[in-house]
């Protein structure tokens, strides 16, 4: 029996240390998918760093957010990296949607067989034109993107390579690796942010610029350069229509 939108229920993993952006991950997560508030609960990796797959047990799917507090390239101290990766596998094993945003992403590049690096020659920090491949076209979520689409990005770490069965969407000048799918399965990542737009983009790096900029002028050019990005922020609502719901890019 297919389910009403009403009657979703959707888990976050949140990767995040600071209770205000815990807050307001949540709040865009919740705006852009189109869901009430009730109908998404959180499981804080910092709160509780070992978790079983079978947390996903009642939900329709996965969201994973981003971090300005971890990485997925130093699992020794930060132990809920491994905990993370099985989640997905599991999620990819049960054919459960999985949206995976930022270290979201490169959690489920390294779980799947990829690899993620930290490159500071690719950092972005800001709005930045995203391209499409020629896969993006066939595909349930992006076949109706422009080629040329704004998104709010913010890594110093980007996928060396993929997985192999992971087929790639989007990608940007400095980063290679943007958006995947994995072939067959209702499995996407994005390196990008769909889930953030401008007005949550300058809260967050003004809250976090000693992490990512060197000084408040750097601060002042990123946002002078800033974009809006509706395009990005629509694909948590299609990915709740046509996978969640549509049951699209299962088997």
């Amino acid at each position: 029996m297919t389910k009403q939108r009403s009657q979703l229920k959707l888990l976050l993993l949140q990767i995040r240390d600071d209770a205000v952006t815990c807050q307001e991950e949540l709040d865009e997560f919740v705006r852009y998918s189109g869901l009430e508030a009730h109908q998404i609960d959180v499981l804080n990796t910092f709160e509780t760093p070992a978790f079983e797959s079978t947390c996903l047990t009642g939900y329709d799917a996965l969201l994973v957010g981003g971090s300005s507090d971890a990485s997925v390239t130093q699992p020794e101290k930060y132990p809920f990296v491994d905990d993370a990766k099985r989640l997905l596998l599991y999620c990819l094993d049960k054919s459960i949607p999985v949206f995976a945003s930022c270290f979201g992403f490169q959690v489920a590049v390294e779980a799947l067989g990829g690899q993620v690096i930290v490159d500071a020659a690719s950092m972005e920090i800001g709005t930045y034109p995203l391209k499409l491949t020629e896969a993006a076209a066939t595909d349930v979520l992006f076949h109706d993107v422009p080629d040329r689409f704004w998104a709010v990005s913010g890594h110093k770490e980007r996928a060396l390579f993929l997985p192999e069965e992971a087929v790639l969407l989007a990608y940007s000048e400095l980063c290679p690796y943007h958006a995947f799918r994995i072939a067959g399965k209702p499995f996407y990542g994005f390196q990008f942010h769909p889930e953030v737009d401008v007005a949550d983009l300058i809260t967050r790096i003004t809250r976090y610029q000693s992490r990512y900029l060197e000084s408040a002028e750097a601060l002042a050019q990123v946002l002078e350069g800033l974009h809006e990005t509706p395009i990005a922020n629509q694909l948590i609502g299609k990915f709740v229509d046509r996978i969640v719901l549509a049951g699209e890019g299962e088997g």
